[in-house]
């Protein structure tokens, strides 16, 4: 038997600034590799951090709520139930 785990909004939160740091870099390298301006890839990576953070963190939460093919720890484990 398994025991269906979620993460915490907060945990949910710092994945998503995590993840938003790394793909903001890819995409001002990227933007600067096509535009040569760092003016515009810095427009282009800080307007796709805000909006991609706040999708991520919306994405997670959904798929936390979907109980399809998800798995969890079983008892037994030093932590609390």
């Amino acid at each position: 038997m398994f025991i269906r785990t979620r993460d915490s909004h907060f945990r949910s939160m710092v994945k998503a600034v995590s993840w938003r740091i790394t793909g903001s870099i890819d995409t001002f390298v990227l933007s600067f590799i096509f535009t040569g301006s760092v003016k515009v890839a810095g427009s282009i990576a800080g307007a796709e951090a805000v909006t991609k953070m706040i999708l991520y963190y919306l994405h997670e939460r959904a798929w936390s709520v979907i109980r399809w093919d998800q798995q969890g720890q079983t008892g037994g484990g030093s932590g609390s139930p």
